[in-house]
């Protein structure tokens, strides 16, 4: 497998290398070595599969929080996709930013999104069909997302018109979802030492 750098610090582009002959192809799509020699190290406890059936359909972004936050390894099974990453990433210098990868059944190239990166695709050909490796599980209360065509993040969607659910059409402008998501992170984390500080003053007094 040749793994290659994006823009984005951690989402990395692979591309299998197959083994061709009369009879067809064989490639590796998962090595835990190969995957841990370049930085990933996730364990993958979910696959999903997405399928679309007309071009142009659009699907995202769609992201989690901790402790929830998913990594992906996403290829396409069947057809043709845009897969577009955005960095959401508290500290992060390239939050807001994305980058896109064009993904397809013919040349078998995945594309690797660490956690705390954003997600969304648009269809390039009727009946085209995703597989995902996870790994979280969804959760509900974690579940957050940002508009598609937000003009802060500006990202460049090969087709006009997308198909796209109602679900999505509301989703939040990016800075009002990600403000809110560091909001959430930051309450939590004041409880957790809230909660700490009582427990080592309970443990004191009976110590």
């Amino acid at each position: 497998m040749i793994f290659r750098d994006t823009p984005l610090d951690g989402v990395i582009v692979i591309e299998p290398e197959r083994i061709e002959d009369e009879r067809g192809h064989f490639a590796r799509t998962w090595c835990h070595e190969a995957f841990e020699a370049h930085g990933i190290l996730t364990k993958f406890v979910q696959c999903n599969t997405s399928f679309n059936h007309r071009r142009g359909t659009l699907r995202g972004l769609h992201y989690q929080v901790l402790p929830h936050e998913e990594a992906k390894l996403i290829r396409c099974k069947r057809g043709r996709i845009f897969d577009v990453a955005v960095d959401v990433r508290a500290g992060s210098t390239t939050r807001g930013k994305w980058c896109a990868t064009e993904l397809s059944a013919d040349d078998g190239r995945m594309v690797f999104i660490p956690g705390g990166f954003a997600h969304g695709f648009q269809t390039l050909e009727d009946a085209s069909e995703m597989f995902y490796q996870m790994s979280a599980a969804y959760a509900p209360e974690a579940a957050r997302g940002a508009r598609w065509n937000d003009p802060e993040l500006g990202i460049e969607w090969p087709l006009a018109d997308p198909i796209i659910s109602e679900h999505d059409h509301r989703m939040p402008l990016f800075s009002a979802s990600v403000d809110t998501a560091d909001a959430e992170l930051a309450i939590s984390d004041t409880l957790a030492a809230v909660q700490r500080s009582a427990l080592g003053r309970l443990t004191r007094l009976h110590g």
